[in-house]
């Protein structure tokens, strides 16, 4: 299936990632950008029942929280980046339980575990960020669509940006996710992520 399947065909759909490429670096964009394809891809091949709309919006702004615009002092990354999708959803039309529901999966991307019956697109983000950012069971994805996508969208040094990003995280909300992340080793696993030796 040509990854182009995998993205809605929606005015949400187009206009989230619109925001993402007008807000994100060239490798938050591109982490964005397979984040949503490893799991679309993931949901599809496991018949794993989603909203596809959601699912996309959701990955193209999980990480607009580490942009600097839209950093919060305060709140967490996922928290802010939620709002800015609550924010993305009422500008789409979506009701008030569709705007939740975005910013619910978003601040989902970041838990260690997310049950997939309670929250599909949840569940499916977290797998996705986990395989991108750290190289979590990458095995779960077939070899020639690891290649692909990171052919596609390669990943133009995200692992130091991205630990730039939460290390700064952590020196201003120690008590954060991205701050326990920082405390716990986070660096080692990012920085040998497998998929940073298929493409770059």
């Amino acid at each position: 299936m040509p990854l182009d399947h995998l993205v809605p065909d929606t005015a949400a759909a187009t206009s989230a990632f619109e925001v993402a490429q007008a807000f994100h670096s060239p490798a938050l964009l591109n982490h964005c950008r397979r984040a949503h394809l490893w799991a679309a891809e993931y949901g599809r091949e496991r018949g794993i029942a989603f909203d596809a709309e959601l699912l996309y919006v959701a990955a193209m702004l999980h990480d607009i929280g580490l942009v600097p615009v839209f950093d919060s002092a305060t709140v967490p990354f996922e928290e802010a980046g939620g709002a800015v999708a609550w924010v993305f959803g009422a500008g789409a039309g979506w009701d008030a339980g569709r705007r939740r529901r975005t910013a619910e999966v978003i601040v989902a991307h970041m838990a260690p575990e997310v049950d997939v019956a309670a929250d599909p697109e949840g569940h499916l983000l977290e797998l996705a960020t986990g395989l991108d950012v750290s190289g979590r069971r990458p095995d779960d994805w077939p070899a020639a669509f690891r290649a692909e996508v990171l052919d596609a969208h390669p990943r133009l040094g995200l692992a130091e940006e991205f630990l730039g990003c939460f290390t700064e995280q952590a020196r201003r909300k120690p008590s954060s996710l991205a701050g326990q992340f920082v405390a716990e080793g986070f660096a080692d696993r990012v920085r040998a992520n497998p998929l940073d030796g298929i493409r770059r």
